[in-house]
């Protein structure tokens, strides 16, 4: 049971947790991340290239040779130049993430966004030898692993430049998705046209999702073994913990995978926020501990934007005091100095538990502290998509990052200028100051493994982050790892990136 539906199962548009834990299973990339547990899924292995890619040019080429024989998952042979309709995809979509990993960063995609140009010309593919050579504008230290996100596995190159939400393209995948109902349910099924390859396991059993936004029903159902898994991006309600930690014991935990940030956006586009004052009142006068006794303890404090299993996280004293209850009276202080008191403003909030209920304590916080804040719930699948419109604006609201690879320009994605973007924003404060950006463009030269190197102008950068208060982190999310009796649960891997890995679910 999932509490939310993807955003999407096209590879070209969903950027969610829901899909992501589908799509690296439907959508092998050139490259991958191992199938195991904990930290060590962060490194990456081949794919669908026959090794990691050999990289040249100072940083600024890529070039990979396609292993032979594969097939999609219609039985259609694969070609180099497929890589190529991805890559398109991904702009035209767009992809939530287009705006800081391809289309800036690769040669010609900028002008391919813009319609300057008709395809891509960084990208050079060669059908009879397989080699696919992909130069980029500058030195991206992440780019293998950008070619490892799921928006970047392959597909036809007769694939629509559309999404296909209903039935999308073929992939290479050990798994295939089918019998798709939007925002209902949907299997993933064993791909009959899989050719195995080294560190990808194949499937074992196909995996039925049903979507229900009643999390209480969805726990006990797995508590009672109606059904089997869930969803490892809820929070079991308060009420039923002590019900599963008593009956479910061997077959629940939670689980701190080190790579997630919950936070509360705020538009500095836009009044209160516009103001850094405004801001801080925010951060000063939040109860972390409130919030966390809304989810049943599940958060783990903290006041920086990158987690703790991150490079760059800091070490430093949070600037606005130690998370915890929280200074209203300074905090009501900062909003009277500010000029804003009184504005009105409108909190951006899920459906689901405990996303309504943290935005709900929120809205009633800002009211405490001088606003006039109401609350604005949406339905779970379509809250992402919404808030990334640009020309709404929206004021301040939930918001969270679950790492798409261990590297801090994955986090930053979320508040560099260069990625606002009119559809799909992940920036949704909005965003653009100029020391950030420069930090970003500079750091993210710097392949993923020589982070250590520069872990301390990272930490600096993130502290600076944390004073200008341009988000308020309200703490690392734990997961729960709840599965029903049926299942093997100690054969099941709780992946650092995706989540539930479906290669590894075995029925006892």
């Amino acid at each position: 049971m999932e509490g939310t539906y993807p955003q999407s199962l096209d590879p070209g548009k969903g950027y969610t947790t829901q899909d992501a834990e589908v799509n690296w299973l439907v959508y092998t990339g050139l490259t991958t991340s191992k199938h195991v547990a904990g930290t060590a899924s962060t490194t990456l292995i081949p794919g669908l290239a026959t090794a990691l890619p050999t990289i040249t040019d100072g940083g600024k080429t890529y070039t990979a040779t396609l292993r032979k024989g594969l097939k999609f998952s219609d039985g259609t042979p694969v070609k180099a130049s497929d890589f190529l309709r991805a890559v398109e995809r991904a702009i035209k979509i767009p992809w939530g993430g287009s705006g800081q990993f391809i289309t800036p960063i690769i040669v010609g995609g900028t002008a391919y966004s813009t319609g300057k140009a008709k395809t891509i010309s960084g990208i050079t593919a060669d059908d009879a030898t397989g080699k696919i050579t992909i130069h980029l504008t500058s030195a991206y230290g992440p780019f293998d692993n950008v070619l490892a996100l799921p928006a970047m596995g392959m597909v036809p190159s007769s694939a629509p430049l559309k999404e296909e939400p209903s039935n999308p393209p073929p992939g290479v995948g050990p798994y295939k998705a089918s019998n798709i109902v939007v925002n209902q349910s949907f299997s993933v099924v064993k791909n009959p046209n899989w050719t195995p390859i080294p560190g990808i396991p194949s499937a074992h059993v196909d995996v039925n999702v049903k979507v229900s936004s009643n999390i209480s029903s969805n726990a006990l159902s797995v508590l009672n073994n109606s059904t089997d898994v869930f969803d490892w991006a809820d929070t079991i309600p308060g009420s039923l913990l002590p019900q599963i930690q008593a009956k479910g014991q061997g077959r629940f935990q939670h689980v701190n995978l080190g790579g997630s940030t919950y936070y509360i956006f705020m538009n500095v586009k836009n009044k209160p926020f516009s103001s850094q004052l405004a801001r801080e009142a925010v951060v000063t006068g939040l109860n972390q501990n409130a919030m966390n006794r809304l989810s049943s303890g599940t958060l783990l404090p903290g006041c920086y934007f990158l987690p703790a299993a991150v490079p760059g996280h800091p070490t430093a004293p949070c600037p606005y005091g130690t998370p915890g209850n929280g200074d209203l009276a300074k905090a009501k202080a900062l909003v009277k100095q500010s000029g804003m008191a009184g504005t009105a403003v409108t909190v951006w909030s899920e459906t689901r538990d405990p996303r309504q209920q943290w935005m709900a304590y929120y809205t009633s916080f800002l009211n405490q502290i001088g606003f006039k804040a109401t609350q604005k719930v949406l339905a779970d699948a379509n809250y992402f998509t919404t808030i990334g419109t640009l020309k709404l604006h929206p004021q301040t609201g939930f918001a969270d990052w679950n790492q798409d690879f261990a590297n801090p320009v994955d986090f930053y994605l979320l508040v560099d200028g260069k990625s606002i973007l009119p559809n799909q924003n992940q920036n949704y404060g909005e965003t653009n100051d100029p020391t950030i950006n420069s930090a970003i463009a500079k750091l993210g030269q710097v392949p993923t493994p020589q982070l250590t190197s520069i872990a301390s102008k990272w930490q600096a950068t993130d502290e600076y982050m944390a004073k200008k208060a341009y988000v308020a982190v309200f703490g690392y999310q734990t997961f729960p790892k709840f599965m029903s009796s049926r299942m093997n649960y100690n054969a099941a891997i709780f992946n650092s990136l995706y989540g539930w890995d479906f290669t590894s679910f075995q029925v006892k």
